[in-house]
């Protein structure tokens, strides 16, 4: 089976891969890059800013001397700010020990902000380790193709393991790429275009759609418990990062009052409201996302 599954996805990859600004490229911090935005963001949007941000700070040096502040505000449109300060820190702490960004996963995870996955797709994509990576597409086609009959939720180790096991020598860059391309465009969440599928007659999930499309059966080791999600608007992610934008904003350097920030993010802003802004202004400050140089005003870090 193995075989006919790695001449099946790989052929499929090799006609149909996405065409993506990194895949262009093996460099080590152009990568880091890239994964870095994808967190949590669609790749419509990180492309823009993928290389908007190379331009502006092209090596990992320029990005580890750069002010904060300044990588801050390279980050504008993505969200989720906290990854900007974190890729930051992580090139500081790999060009103090090694003066690069090293090759192995154990050496990528001990930076920080750098978890399993992302440790993993750099050793993989940029230096060519042989090596498996579970992002969730991955998990969802493994799942799927592998486990449609399982009734046991999968760990992370687990499924880890699996993709590991699945590897074709030498592969490893093509194979997991084909993975990650098949669930975002083949074997998508919600709808997929099971009879478009290159490795439709291996899979477990398959039979239960018939041949008309209809979405599979739930599998037990892909699913996760759905929960309502709170409102975006008005809640406190959405003020920090209204925070973070009017401070980016600002000249260089330059800070702002508490009480001029507050007006400009709440409608009938009083003193009322002070407590709570400076709530929030300390949880950003603790992710190294803003300073308070003195009492009663704030800005970017420096």
């Amino acid at each position: 089976m193995l075989d006919s599954l790695w001449h099946s996805l790989l052929s499929w990859y090799a006609h149909n891969r996405r065409d993506l600004p990194w895949r262009r490229t093996r460099d080590p911090y152009a990568i880091l890059v890239s994964e870095a935005m994808l967190q949590q963001t669609g790749v419509e949007r990180v492309i823009a800013k993928y290389h908007a941000f190379l331009d502006s700070l092209p090596t990992l040096s320029s990005l580890a001397e750069a002010a904060t502040a300044d990588v801050i505000r390279l980050w504008s449109g993505l969200g989720y700010n906290r990854r900007a300060v974190w890729l930051q820190r992580a090139a500081r702490v790999a060009i103090e020990r090694w003066g690069r960004l090293p090759p192995s996963v154990e050496d990528l995870l001990s930076l920080p902000g750098i978890g399993a996955y992302t440790a993993r797709a750099v050793a993989c994509f940029a230096f060519g380790a042989q090596v498996a990576i579970c992002d969730t597409n991955v998990r969802r086609v493994l799942s799927r193709l592998l486990r449609a009959a399982d009734t046991r939720p999968a760990a992370e180790t687990e499924m880890l393991a699996l993709a590991q096991s699945l590897l074709p020598p030498g592969r490893a860059y093509d194979w997991n790429q084909a993975l990650m391309d098949l669930g975002a465009t083949i074997c998508t969440h919600s709808a997929p275009r099971c009879p478009l599928c290159p490795v439709r007659t291996l899979c477990k999930a398959f039979p239960m759609t018939g041949t008309a499309g209809r979405s599979p059966a739930p599998v037990v080791g892909e699913t996760r418990p759905r929960w309502k999600e709170a409102p975006f608007a008005g809640s406190r992610r959405y003020y920090r990062g209204r925070i973070v934008e009017a401070l980016r904003r600002l000249r260089p350097g330059e800070g702002m009052i508490i009480s001029e920030l507050g007006a400009q993010l709440k409608p009938g802003f009083a003193d009322g409201d002070v407590p709570w802004l400076i709530g929030l202004l300390l949880e950003l400050a603790a992710d190294g996302l803003v300073q308070m140089p003195r009492e009663g005003a704030v800005r970017l870090p420096q």
